[in-house]
């Protein structure tokens, strides 16, 4: 059974972004592989949210994956800051680590310029610490998105640098991986781009039948087409995407053929579709609440999280410490 490692940063709730790009599939994950899913409060720390932020994202994350049903039985769930030794292999990754290849990456110069008074060394070495994630399980799969492809190669390349410095054929290369179906990328409702909590377009797992409506009938549309069969703009095959997803075949193609035979009206379509979203994720919401109220569960599932994340970290880390040759003492 292969060993597969995923973070999130709780910057925010989960959106449908999330769960139909990489939750939908961490489902299916955890019935093959040694999944170990954990919520990235260290990395979050480079923008300096408060305390009390922190503690409160952290736990609604946890209840949103309990939620969509990841199993805390047949999966490791886990906060990043309940493992330190992922912060010492992040040390030892450091020091084979080099500006010049740290600087270049894309996710640091976006971060850069989108907080030029806060460019941190949490932001040059991010790629080290999400590299140290992965390594200290000897991790040999890693959903991720292209967004953080780069920072994926820079994880082999550590894990290689490694092995070569030090003779030994210890950290495998971590592959990016999917479940051999192309990534869904779900679009968000300004018209342009994906999904993301960043961008303010996201409809969450936790939003209200109330609040999912609101958004959705603020979707960006047009005047509508002039010519029969015509392509769909962005902003309305973002609607139609959105629709495919959580609609019925039916409902799907009512509107498409309406769209096609320029009888298209925006209205009816976005109320369609908000009833779509809220009968989707009605029973999402529902277990939420549920389990966001049962403090003592949250609890036993982040210690029985840590128990099993630290016995694999330390295993990692004891066999890292000699080689590098820092034996026991």
């Amino acid at each position: 059974m292969g060993i597969v490692v995923s973070g999130i940063r709780p910057t925010g709730n989960l959106h449908l972004g999330n769960y139909f790009g990489a939750l939908r599939s961490f489902l299916e994950m955890q019935q093959s592989y040694d999944c170990k899913f954990f919520i990235a409060d260290w990395h979050s720390l480079t923008t300096h949210p408060r305390p009390e932020n922190i503690v409160r994202n952290v736990r609604s994350i946890l209840a949103e994956y309990l939620a969509v049903g990841i199993d805390p039985e047949k999966s490791t769930i886990y906060v990043q800051s309940d493992v330190p030794e992922v912060l010492e292999l992040y040390l030892y990754l450091n020091m084979n680590a080099y500006l010049g290849e740290l600087e270049r990456t894309t996710t640091f110069k976006e971060k850069a310029r989108k907080q030029p008074e806060n460019v941190n060394a949490g932001l040059l070495t991010y790629p080290t610490l999400m590299a140290a994630d992965i390594l200290i399980h000897r991790a040999e799969k890693v959903p991720v998105g292209k967004d953080q492809e780069q920072n994926m190669e820079m994880a082999r390349k550590f894990a290689r640098r490694f092995n070569t410095i030090y003779g030994v054929d210890f950290f495998p290369e971590p592959a990016s991986f999917s479940l051999g179906r192309e990534a869904v990328k779900v679009p968000g409702l300004d018209g342009s781009g994906k999904m993301g909590k960043s961008e303010g377009n996201a409809i969450y797992l936790s939003d209200t039948e109330k609040e999912i409506h609101k958004k959705v009938m603020k979707a960006v549309t047009d005047s509508g087409p002039t010519e029969p069969n015509s392509a769909k703009p962005e902003p309305i095959a973002n609607l139609f995407k959105l629709m495919e997803l959580v609609s019925s075949e039916e409902v799907y193609k009512y509107f498409d053929a309406a769209y096609n035979n320029c009888e298209i009206r925006y209205g009816d379509m976005k109320k369609q579709l908000s009833a779509d979203i809220n009968t989707y994720c009605a029973p999402i919401r529902e277990r939420i609440v549920d389990i966001a109220a049962d403090t003592a569960y949250l609890d036993r599932v982040v210690r029985m999280g840590a128990e099993k994340a630290r016995e694999s970290a330390a295993a990692t880390l004891r066999e890292v410490r000699q080689i590098i040759g820092f034996t026991a003492r």
